[in-house]
Formats: C-alpha cells, sequence, structure tokens
C-alpha cells in the first residue's frame, strides 16, 4: 500500500480529476464481498487497500499515466469514525487531509466530510458537490460512487448531467450493476474493490471449474 501523509497546506485547490464517495456505501459493499469471497475462495480476505481501490476508480474513471493531481472526498454519516472493511481507516487521523504518491498517476489528496445523520443528508452533499465542480473550469475528470442501492440519488445525479452542457468534462458514475444511463460514463464498483481487496479473475476462474 501507499503510505499516506499530510498533504502541502498551501496547495488548496480543485484539482483536475475528483472521486466522489458515499463512504458508507463501499464499506457496504466492500463487507458483502469480503463475505461472498471467503465463502467462495476458502480463504480470508484482507480489507481494502484505500489507496489501491482509489487508483483503480482513477483508472476505471480514464486517468491514465501522468504527473496527475486526484482529489478523493469521502462522505459518511455522522458518528461513523472510520471504514470497516478498508485500510487505512480512520477519518480523522489515517484519511483526512491526508494524500500519498504513485509513480505513475500522480498524487492523490484525501478528504472527508462528515454529512449529517441521514442518507437525504449524504445525498443532499454528493449532489451539491458535482453540481459545484460542473462550473469550475479547472476541474475535468469526475467520478462519483453514490449509493444507488438504498437511496434515488443515481436519477438525481442523472438529471443534473442531463442538463449539462460541457464537452470538456469527463464523468463516470459506478454502481454494482448496470444503471439506466445518461449523459455520463457507467462503470462496475466491484472490479475496483475486488483489485484492492487482492482478489483476482484467475483465483475464481480456478474455483468454478
Amino acid at each position: 500500500m501507499n503510505t499516506i501523509k499530510s498533504p502541502n497546506p498551501d496547495n488548496i485547490h480543485w484539482s483536475e480529476n475528483i472521486i466522489i464517495a458515499d463512504a458508507d456505501y463501499i464499506d457496504y459493499v466492500a463487507f458483502n464481498l469480503i463475505v461472498n469471497f471467503e465463502r467462495m475462495l476458502g480463504r480470508r480476505i484482507p480489507p481494502a487497500d484505500l489507496s489501491r481501490w482509489a487508483m483503480d476508480i482513477a483508472l476505471d474513471g480514464g486517468l491514465r499515466e501522468g504527473k496527475h493531481e486526484t482529489q478523493v472526498v469521502l462522505i459518511h454519516e455522522k458518528g461513523k469514525t472510520a471504514l470497516e472493511n478498508f485500510r487505512p481507516a480512520t477519518y480523522a487521523t489515517d484519511l483526512n487531509g491526508k494524500a500519498f504518491n504513485d509513480g505513475k498517476l500522480g498524487e492523490f489528496i484525501i478528504n472527508s466530510i462528515d454529512a449529517g445523520d441521514s442518507n437525504a443528508d449524504k445525498e443532499s452533499i454528493i449532489t451539491d458537490i458535482m453540481t459545484m465542480l460542473l462550473n469550475h473550469k479547472e476541474v475535468k475528470r469526475i467520478m462519483v460512487v453514490p449509493d444507488a442501492e438504498h437511496t434515488d440519488i443515481w436519477h438525481t445525479l442523472a438529471a443534473a448531467l442531463n442538463r449539462m452542457d460541457d464537452d470538456e468534462k469527463h464523468i463516470t458514475l459506478f454502481a454494482m450493476q448496470p444503471m439506466e444511463g445518461g449523459n455520463f460514463r457507467q462503470q462496475i464498483l466491484g472490479y475496483s474493490l475486488m483489485n484492492a481487496m487482492g482478489i483476482t479473475q484467475q483465483e475464481i476462474d480456478s474455483k468454478i471449474k
């Protein structure tokens, strides 16, 4: 795993590449994958490597090798102090305001946001951030991981993006299965999580045969 460190405090601005994730949802999906694959593969599945996951999301969102800067915004419910199925995990000490460097993709800066007590609060913040970023010319690539299973946020985001007229922005939404399309690209969330847990397709294939 990449070492996560504190970024330069003078370097506060929106990056060209932004990942916005419902942290409670990715933790929920990670838990389900761990349970299911431990049963299938007959071995312990470790928590997902957060830095590996962030890089995979960036790659799935179209980022390619270069000296990039990518911001990762983790939005969680009030009272949640840590991710349970990722490492590193604790928002206050391990993640918020920290960064890591990858030799091929550049720097990743992590921030966490306490969204309040409900999914509605979290949906509102995710939608507001995305809408705000659409108006920032320096932001070229936006990757959003909403909770499309338990909320209506996918349709809210799709409606907002359908009103967008900006060919310069590359926007990707992630879900666990194909969803209704729109003025954006889609990717399957599970692949990045599996890779961050060290689960390979070859290992899965060997158990299925």
